[in-house]
Parts: C-alpha cells; structure tokens; sequence
C-alpha cells in the first residue's frame, strides 16, 4: 500500500548572524555595542577564540554552516526556514535594551548559502536598531528574494501570511511575536510605522484576533503552519498558557504544525491530535561560544528539525532532528555521544506530552509519539 503524499520541512529555531559573527564574516558594521559589560562585537569573537581555538577570519559565507549544508543537502527538504534573530542593517539607532544584534547588509549571502527560502522576523532582536534598521532589513531580504513573515512597514504587512509552493502543495506562514518574549509594546506594527506582528497576550481579545486571523487565512489544500517567538530563554518548562494557545491553534484555527522559538535551547515536543507542536526549538546559531552560567542545559548543542508532514491532512508522518555542536561559530556535526544526550534530556521533557526520542544508526534524533 502506498504511503500518503506528504512533505519534508526544514525548520530552525534562532538563528542570529550579528555581533561577533558578522564580525568574522567579509563585511561588518562598526563594533561598538551598549552592553553592561561588553562594548565591542570583537570581544565575542576573543571569548570563543579562548574557548575553542582561532577563527580563520574574515570567512566565507558557508563557514558558519559547516556540516549542516551536506546533512541538508542529503535531507532534501522542499522548503527551508529560520527564524532571524538578527537586523540586518547599517542604522546606528540603537533601541535602548542593552543587547543589539545587527549583521551588515553585504553579508546577507550567508543566508542564502544555507539555502534558506523564508525568514519569520517576528521576534525581539529584529528591531533591535530602530525603525530605520528594520526597514532597511525588510528591503535588503525582499532584495534577495528571500520571503519573509511576521514584521512589515505597517501593520497590514506585519501580519500578512506567505505561502510558499511545495511539491504536491503549498504552506502558508503566519508568525507572531509574544510580549513574554521580551518584545516591547512599542515595537508592535501601527498602521502607518514598521514593527512587528505583535502578540501582547495569548488570552482574550488578543488570543481570539490571533486565532480567527490563522483561521480566515487558511485556503484550501494548503497546510497552515503558525511560528510563535515566545517564552523565556532558560528552563524546560512549558507555560500552560503556550499549550492551551497551541492547541487552540490546531483545533479552532486549523493549525497544522507549530512552530515555537526564544528558548536557547530545546524543549518538549507534543503531537496533539496527529500535529506536532514545537514548543522551543533552541538557538540554531549564535556568538554565545565561551559564555559561562548555563553549562546545564549544553547550549552548544543545537538542532535542525525535519518534519514531514502529510498534504492531504496536515498530519505528522514524521521527524527527524540533526544534531550539531557549535564550535568557532561553526556548525559541527554532533558525537553519538551527544546526540545521545540530546534524546535522553528532550524524552524526559517529552515524557508528560507523551512523546520520547531515540537516535537512530546516524546519530539523527528520530521522534516517537502515541
């Protein structure tokens, strides 16, 4: 009996290619940071130097991605997205929040080297350097035909869904960006200034807006599938208020998969009513390389996720997670031995939502649920 159609996704969580990483690439904006206790991107390149040994700076733009482009290249995905965590500008309007992430504009190769197709923006670095900043970074993506979600020149634009074409089908993309992500209020799109698509709440009349603008988006034949930046950076618990958002996404809404992100490292995973739901994806690439405090969680391994869905239902036929190390801002394939750490740690998250994770011949991560 054949199995039903379906198609393979390439999902990540943060991916941020500012600070000490734009610093190794070709081209970089001025260093100068407003940190408490750093105040130059250079310093986070000498902090990983220290840890794991010397950069060959400037690289080039597939660097970064080391052994995640042959382990794409051999996954095939029909669609690849990020979450970009990062602006990608020349603006020195720095907003006043202590952390600024900025990549300069000539280095935005480093993204379509990954072969990345979408970009969800809906997060609390994308403004980072005012609103000059994000224009500037909504101009420089379309420039690349790079197709982006949830941030825009007014608020119309911030909340419009793309879809994109699959084989067999097409995917629409909605994100929004949670104020418990740490989002300012202010940044939220207005009608005529460029924010994000902002979600101050995920209860009462914020939480039925999010639900019923998913749910007149959806088309038929397509599958919907929804990024939510939300929650905090540490810890493996899961916020009631994000399952019972989640859920209500898949059956009030039609959601078919959610995707979650802002924890910098992985959490839980859930297949509610045959539709996964990502809770936290973990940091996909950064400069925190060195930084001590959250040893406990290993932040230094990262995950790429694969999830194949089913066309005709938007049911989950299955995911495979890839396992990398980041080591001198490059992406390495992880050990057996952590890739065993990475199933045992997300099974006892997964364990109450009723899934668990084994690492199959390859050291992939393969998801088990029911």
């Amino acid at each position: 009996m054949n199995e039903p159609a379906s198609v393979t996704l390439w999902l990540t969580g943060d991916v941020m290619t500012g600070r000490g990483i734009d610093q190794v690439l070709p081209d970089s904006v001025d260093p100068r940071l407003f940190e408490p206790f750093v105040s130059s991107a250079l310093d986070y390149v000498t902090i990983a130097e220290q840890a794991n040994g010397a950069i060959p700076a400037p690289v080039g733009y597939d660097y970064v991605w080391g052994d995640a482009l042959a382990a794409l290249e051999r996954a095939a995905p029909a669609l690849r997205l990020i979450n970009l965590e990062t602006a990608v500008t020349t603006s020195d309007e720095a907003e006043p929040k202590g952390i600024n992430y900025r990549m300069h504009p000539a280095n935005l190769p480093v993204l379509t080297a990954l072969g990345v197709h979408g970009c969800t923006l809906a997060n609390n670095h994308v403004r980072d350097w005012g609103e000059s900043g994000l224009r500037e970074t909504l101009d420089v993506l379309a420039g690349a035909g790079l197709t982006c979600a949830g941030a825009g020149r007014n608020a119309t634009e911030a909340a419009a869904a793309p879809d994109f074409a699959v084989p067999g089908g097409r995917v629409r993309l909605h994100a929004l960006g949670a104020a418990n992500s740490g989002i300012p209020d202010e940044w939220a799109a207005g009608e005529d200034s460029p924010g994000v698509h902002f979600l101050p709440e995920m209860t009462g009349a914020a939480g039925e807006a999010a639900i019923a603008e998913v749910t007149w988006q959806r088309r038929p034949g397509e599958l919907t599938l929804v990024s939510l930046h939300w929650g905090g950076n540490w810890g493996y618990a899961i916020p009631e208020a994000h399952r019972a958002f989640a859920h209500r996404l898949i059956d009030e809404a039609g959601a078919d998969l959610v995707w979650g992100h802002s924890s910098h490292h992985p959490l839980g995973i859930e297949v509610y009513r045959g539709k996964l739901i990502l809770y936290g994806c973990g940091d996909f690439l950064n400069d925190y390389e060195g930084i001590s405090g959250h040893e406990a969680y290993r932040p230094d391994l990262v995950l790429g996720y694969l999830p194949r869905v089913r066309l005709a239902d938007g049911a989950l036929a299955g995911l495979t997670l890839l396992p990398f190390r980041l080591c001198r801002f490059r992406l390495e394939r992880a050990s057996p031995a952590e890739a065993k750490w990475l199933a045992e740690r997300l099974s006892r998250e997964g364990e109450p939502l009723g899934t668990r994770l084994h690492c199959d011949d390859e050291a992939r991560l393969v998801l088990a649920w029911g």
